[in-house]
Parts: C-alpha cells; sequence; structure tokens
C-alpha cells in the first residue's frame, strides 16, 4: 500500500445553509447554533452528535465544525479539531488571534482538550458534561478532574453547562436513532 500524502476533511454540504449572516451577540445564540449544527449532523447522518464553532471578538462566525470521525475515518476529526483548524486556516496563523472563543456542544475529551491552549482561543464554552457523554456510550479518555481550572490558569476563560439539558438531549437523540459509538481501544482489552 503506497504511503499517504495528504488528509482532506470536509463539512458536510448541508451546513452551510445553517450558517448565520452576521455576529452572534448573545452567548446564547452562539451555543443554540453549535447545537443545532450537532442535532443536523445526526440528522443527516455525517458524523457523531457533536459540533464546535470559533467567533471572533466581534462574535462572528470564523469556522464551525462537527465530528467527521467516521464519515472521515480519522479518529482525529472531533468537531473542535475541525473548528479550529478551519479557523487557523481562515486567520492564515497557527495560533488565533486575540478575542477568539470556542463553543462546543459538549465538554471536551482529552485530545481536544490537549489542542484548546496551543490553538490560542481566549475562552470556550461547553453545553452536555462528560458524564453525559459517557452515559451514551463515548470514551472521553483520561482527563484531568480539574480541567476546566488548569484551562483558566493558562488564560482561557471556561463556562460550563450552558443549555445543558438541550447539549443532553442531543446525545440521547444519537443514542435512540442507534448512531454509532465509536471508542479508541479501553483499558480493559490490552490498552
Amino acid at each position: 500500500m503506497p504511503l499517504r500524502s495528504r488528509l482532506c476533511l470536509e463539512l458536510p454540504d448541508w451546513i452551510e445553509a445553517h450558517l448565520p449572516a452576521g455576529p452572534l451577540p448573545d452567548v446564547e445564540q452562539r451555543m443554540k447554533l453549535v447545537l443545532e449544527l450537532a442535532a443536523g449532523n445526526i440528522d443527516h447522518e455525517t458524523g457523531g452528535p457533536f459540533a464546535a464553532a470559533v467567533f471572533d471578538s466581534a462574535h462572528r462566525l470564523v469556522a464551525a465544525g462537527v465530528n467527521l470521525v467516521t464519515r472521515s475515518r480519522c479518529s482525529s476529526a472531533h468537531a473542535e479539531i475541525v473548528a479550529l483548524s478551519l479557523a487557523e486556516q481562515a486567520c492564515n496563523d497557527y495560533r488565533l488571534p486575540r478575542g477568539h472563543e470556542l463553543v462546543i456542544s459538549a465538554e471536551p475529551c482529552a485530545m481536544c482538550l490537549g489542542a484548546i491552549p496551543w490553538s490560542g482561543v481566549d475562552g470556550i464554552v461547553t453545553s452536555a458534561t462528560d458524564a453525559d457523554i459517557r452515559a451514551i456510550g463515548f470514551d472521553e479518555g483520561s482527563k484531568p478532574e480539574n480541567w476546566a481550572a488548569a484551562l483558566e490558569r493558562r488564560g482561557i476563560r471556561v463556562r460550563r453547562n450552558l443549555l445543558r439539558q438541550q447539549g443532553r438531549a442531543v446525545l440521547e437523540r444519537y443514542r435512540a436513532r442507534g448512531g454509532e459509538i465509536y471508542n479508541g481501544h479501553a483499558l480493559s482489552d490490552g490498552g
């Protein structure tokens, strides 16, 4: 098999119709958009029940991402990574300018948590909790119990549980529709 030399991740076509034309000054508006994208990913069967978006200091959408793991056959194609990567490309820099915020449909997994400080965002906002995610069967990996405080020590604001009931409802909907629960190797099967 020849060595692959290119990776291409593309958002599903349906997303464009859901993107706002102007700023979303209210954080609840921003979260509602992200939860709508997560629900859309379920409805269109284009990936897992997760979405994220990066907004600039004027609350304009810079980039959106949905979970593309199964669609792209790429374990790192989590919504946060997709949104951050597209935002960095839009800003033409590997580090986002000051004032950018990452809004996420659920708390970050271990991998995405590691990417947040590297991205340059000044704040994150989350909806569903780690416990909500694990309750439907996803393994979020090993992350510190005090992950939010660790981000705040780095100067990254953290707001949790915004519209949590709606975020949890998106996850429950995914499970009820028989969405694929994909995980890496569990500790019980040899690591």
